[in-house]
């Protein structure tokens, strides 16, 4: 059991939590809510015990505190060349301990310390122990051939999900997860909800997912003002329980203000009648005495709006055979998803489906100028503004400005008349106010950025909304408030999110980004979530018919085969297996080919990445040089993740053929 009891936490001179008090009992699926800097993370590790009380008492079990009691999402990776299942494997500090153990008791030779490192073993189960990491690993959309790839080799956001996946396999009470979606697509955190939901621990999870939120917790902590407030419920349930909450105690006050109203009315009339004076004072001594109940004040709700577009070009864009990838100098171009025919109509809301690296963002970023289309045609219809939100805030934004000198710039291209005075009353509509206006953008947390690119593209009056990832840094409260704005916005939307709330809310057509194309997906988020499991079928189902395909062709039947009989002719069956690999071979020639251009590619990033970062190091890049070659590394990283999403597509794709082709 947790139990917080009157605790002050201050981080500075701001109080994080004042006098709060909860408990949490074992077993409890917890969401911990609250406004952005309400001190959600500031609690976390309080728990964890990096963090003490200023004032009060923190109770949790000791056995929690001990090494493998607790699990959380480690924020900084390790440069390291172990593979990605031993990576996750080492999250299971038991196990970890049990391998320590034994290799201590065989190197004293102690046949006791040996037996007993045994039965430890066996206990955190050793013998499976590899196979439940890649469980977790498959789970999170990583492919079988990425479980033995070197930590290494995966980009920054697959990190993030070898640290989530390191954190599951720890065999913990207690589970502190801090938005653990921001870094999955739909089908893994899917896979993540149904793992949450079988888990036996205590969980405390931080999300702004209102729908992950209700199919995981059971109990909601709301943090506010410094103050903690227990809910039973999931998000929902909490929204409901709080209205009501705050309904009663306004109509309490307001009972109270009317009773002191009546009572101060009473003495102000009798105090100066010698007959009335000793009721009078007996009214002062109750209201001294009365406990005073504070109005209903909470937290101004942020809200925005997008301007009506001047006007709405029809088609908005056609799409022609338009092809969208990477372009390198001097070398072949990288195609994404191609053969792309479509308009998009004023008025549309379209949401974009598809697992990670398969050209959602690729697709945006061409239709936003961002990156030039590999072949195709792109018209846009005369009077078009796009506004783009990119999933990379520092994709539009300049980390060593401030909020003002964004505007300014912005207002020269697109409203000249500004004024200082304007633009700043315009930042504060976003909670950018007094000296937050000067500070470098680079010093602000994720959902600051995200409000202030929201500024960038509300200011430039847009009639087509491109929209990637726009709620990952943002709080309940500010999703909220772009959910109305998309709704009442009169133009088109484009929307790739991982937030199903805000997809069910505004899109009421899908487009589907998978194998190099895009198509229409008929159906709701329901029949893709159905759809995404049945694909996962499908999948296993192959991989276990090429198994099986492979231990025949052997000549060593598994045991679910051991009454099939083998053909007599081992002529035919040899020129019909030669067949199978030919027909195979010509399937995936194409495929093969583009994957060692990817390879080819990959290895050319890395060795200049690495260039660079010597240089950094050796100090052989000059001040002035700094910031060109941190950009270069941004754009070599972000080429990277890209390019390893379509490795990923290939090697399915080819996997699934020489299936499809071995059966």
């Amino acid at each position: 059991m947790i139990v917080l009891k009157n605790v002050t936490l201050l981080r500075g001179v701001k109080p994080v939590l004042d006098q709060a008090s909860a408990t949490l009992h074992p077993g409890e699926k917890v969401g911990l809510i609250g406004r952005n800097g309400a001190g959600k993370s500031s609690l976390f590790s309080l728990l964890a015990g990096r963090l003490h009380p200023d004032a009060g008492d923190v109770e949790i079990p000791p056995s929690w505190l001990q090494p493998g009691g607790m699990a959380e999402v480690a924020q900084n990776m390790p440069e390291t060349d172990d593979s990605a299942t031993d990576f996750v494997l080492q999250g299971d500090t038991r196990l970890m301990k049990a391998r320590d153990d034994l290799a201590k008791a065989e190197a004293a030779e102690d046949g006791h310390a040996i037996a007993e490192a045994h039965a430890a073993l066996a206990e955190a189960g050793h013998f499976d122990a590899s196979a439940r990491a890649q469980a977790l690993l498959l789970g999170l959309g990583f492919q079988i051939k990425q479980t033995q790839s070197p930590v290494n080799s995966f980009s920054g956001g697959w990190r993030m999900r070898l640290q989530l996946a390191r954190a599951l396999m720890c065999p913990a009470q207690l589970l502190l997860l801090d938005e653990p979606t921001n870094h999955l697509d739909l089908d893994a955190l899917v896979w993540l909800e149904g793992w949450l939901q079988r888990y036996e621990g205590t969980l405390i999870v931080i999300s702004h997912d209102r729908e992950f939120l209700d199919a995981i917790t059971k109990v909601t902590l709301h943090l506010e003002d410094g103050k903690l407030t227990r809910y039973t419920g999931g998000y929902t349930a909490f929204e409901s329980l709080r209205a009501e909450r705050m309904s009663q105690h306004q109509a309490a006050y307001e009972k109270q203000q009317d009773r002191i109203s009546h009572l101060n009315k009473f003495i102000a009339r009798f105090k100066a009648k010698a007959s009335k004076a000793k009721q009078a004072q007996s009214r002062v001594k109750a209201l001294e005495r009365m406990e005073k109940l504070a109005p209903v004040l909470t937290a101004s709700d942020f809200e925005f709006e997008f301007p009506a577009p001047e006007s709405l070009p029809n088609p908005m864009l056609s799409l022609k055979e338009l092809a969208c990838g990477y372009q390198v100098d001097g070398q072949a171009p990288l195609t994404i998803v191609s053969g792309i025919n479509r308009s998009v109509l004023p008025g549309q809301r379209i949401g974009i489906l598809g697992a990670n690296g398969q050209g959602k963002s690729t697709l945006v970023k061409t239709l936003a100028h961002m990156m030039r289309p590999i072949s195709g045609q792109v018209t846009e219809g005369k009077g078009l503004s796009i506004g783009y939100f990119a999933q990379q805030e520092l994709d539009v934004l300049r980390p060593d400005e401030g909020p003002l000198a964004h505007m300014i710039r912005l207002a020269k291209q697109v409203s000249p008349q500004a004024r200082e005075q304007e633009l700043r009353d315009f930042l504060g509509r976003f909670r950018f106010t007094g000296d937050m206006v000067m500070q470098p953008v680079g010093q602000f947390s994720g959902g600051e950025k995200a409000r202030l690119v929201l500024a960038l593209v509300v200011w430039q009056r847009p009639n087509l909304l491109l929209l990637d990832e726009p709620t990952n840094h943002l709080d309940l409260t500010t999703r909220e408030a772009l959910s109305i704005a998309l709704n009442e916005f009169e133009g088109t939307v484009m929307l790739v999110s991982h937030d199903r709330a805000l997809l069910r809310e505004v899109c009421d057509e899908f487009w589907l980004v998978a194998k190099g194309a895009v198509s229409t997906f008929d159906g709701d988020l329901d029949d893709y979530q159905r759809w995404l499991q049945e694909q996962a079928r499908e999948l296993a189902l192959a991989a276990r018919a090429a198994r099986e395909a492979d231990k025949l062709a052997s000549g060593s039947p598994s045991s679910s085969t051991q009454s099939v009989e083998l053909p007599s002719n081992r002529r035919e069956d040899r020129k019909a297996q030669a067949q199978a690999r030919q027909r195979v071979a010509e399937l995936t020639k194409p495929l093969r080919a583009e994957l060692k251009k990817v390879d080819d590619r990959l290895a050319a990033i890395q060795l200049e990445q690495e260039q660079l970062n010597q240089a950094l190091m050796d100090g052989s890049v000059s001040g002035a040089q700094h910031a060109e070659v941190g950009k270069r590394l941004k754009a070599l990283s972000d080429e990277q993740e890209s390019l390893e999403g379509r490795w990923l597509e290939l090697t399915d794709e080819i996997e699934q053929l020489s299936a499809g082709a071995a059966s």
